[in-house]
């Protein structure tokens, strides 16, 4: 969209008696000293009783630890210890920052400044920096991982907003919504090597899993575009319903899903034939359908479940992709946009554009377990291989 930001549309509706935005969160104000105490009632779980006199003994000989000295060193020991945690990257588009979240303590770390409205958010395929699309400066901005300083910039076309890169990570297919075309870009000369004329308002990415096939969507053409990796070249053009903002290949490469924003529909492309072979559609009691706006998608690995984000309906859509046919609506924060899953795919985060903060969805559990504020208007997320 040319003007203005798509998140100021009339208030969605507010949570359902009962419903909110996240649970569990723990009370506690240090992270550490609940998984601190946590180990310490595992451990004394498993210890075995002892036996009369043994106590005392143990006492006597120095030997027993004291429970605040098994606290003090299980604090401790998480500072030491190699860092398990993942560490997730979200655009905030009218702040103009990138939020930085630990996914092991669930907390900001960082605020980065970057460009203007950044929206397209990825990090390079050897997880060494964080690409992000600023749209108002025309250029993909690169932070780096370790310092999450900006060290570089990329050309791009006007007004970048998704992006995609090849399996190897050396080229990069930028869409850029204010010149309908989708830019190509040397990731490791850093230069722009070439453009793609597509349709009007190109915004979805992605690539097939083979390498061999660029998918881009644009939104007021209304198509699912195409395009050859070798001759960069349009192949095939599938019509859509309107506005589509966001394509999925499933891992098998048997399924491309599109989700039409205005339509309310995800379509469901066979790759080979190029053809709409089914459509996923939503209903939400209390909801009136043009409320209903799905945009981000994310696929498990298995290819069994898909999760859809449904913009101003402030849900996420848990769909079965053999039936095609949603199993479950989970209530997130309002404006869903996009979603990533950590890598080991325990959680999925989404951004909620107009309140400001990000969801943490359980997977296995399907259930939303904490809600983290951001920045403003968050937009797209991006988490560390």
């Amino acid at each position: 969209m040319k003007s203005g930001y798509r998140h100021n549309d009339a208030a969605p509706p507010l949570p359902l008696a009962g419903e909110g935005w996240g649970e569990g969160v723990s009370a506690r104000k240090n992270p550490l000293e609940e998984r601190a105490l946590t180990r310490i009632a595992s451990y004394e779980a498993t210890r075995p009783p002892p036996q009369a006199g043994e106590v005392n003994r143990a006492r006597g000989e120095g030997v027993r630890i004291s429970r605040g000295w098994l606290l003090l060193a299980l604090l401790i020991w998480p500072l030491a210890a190699p860092a398990h945690a993942f560490i997730a990257y979200v655009s905030n588009e009218k702040s103009n920052t990138v939020t930085v979240i630990d996914t092991e303590s669930w907390t900001v770390t960082k605020t980065i400044k970057v460009g203007q409205r950044p929206r397209g958010i990825e990090f390079t395929r050897d997880g060494k920096f964080v690409m992000v699309a600023v749209g108002d400066d025309d250029t993909i901005q690169v932070i780096d991982a370790k310092t999450q300083g900006i060290v570089d910039t990329l050309p791009s076309g006007p007004d970048p907003e998704l992006f995609t890169q090849d399996a190897s990570g050396k080229v990069l297919y930028v869409a850029n919504e204010n010149d309908n075309t989708v830019t190509v870009i040397d990731l490791e000369k850093r230069a722009r090597i070439g453009d793609i004329q597509v349709g009007v308002e190109p915004e979805g990415m992605t690539i097939s899993p083979d390498g061999k096939t660029l998918i881009n969507t644009s939104e007021t053409t209304n198509m699912a575009h195409f395009i050859d990796t070798d001759s960069r070249q349009i192949v095939g053009n599938v019509l859509v319903d309107a506005r589509p903002r966001f394509a999925e290949f499933k891992h098998d490469s048997s399924e491309l899903w599109v989700s039409s924003e205005i339509g309310g529909t995800v379509s469901i492309i066979d790759p080979k034939k190029r053809e709409v072979i089914g459509k996923v559609t939503f209903e939400i009691p209390g909801l009136r359908r043009e409320a209903i706006q799905p945009v981000g998608i994310g696929m498990t690995k298995d290819d069994k479940t898909a999760f859809i984000a449904l913009g101003p309906a402030n849900r996420i859509a848990v769909v079965d992709t053999a039936t095609r046919k949603v199993t479950k609506y989970l209530l997130v924060g309002q404006r869903v946009w996009h979603m990533a899953f950590t890598p080991d795919e325990k959680y999925l985060l989404t951004t909620n554009g107009v309140s400001n903060d990000v969801s943490v969805i359980d997977v296995a559990a399907q259930k939303v377990i904490k809600t983290i504020q951001v920045g403003e208007l968050p937009w797209g997320i991006t988490i560390a291989p």
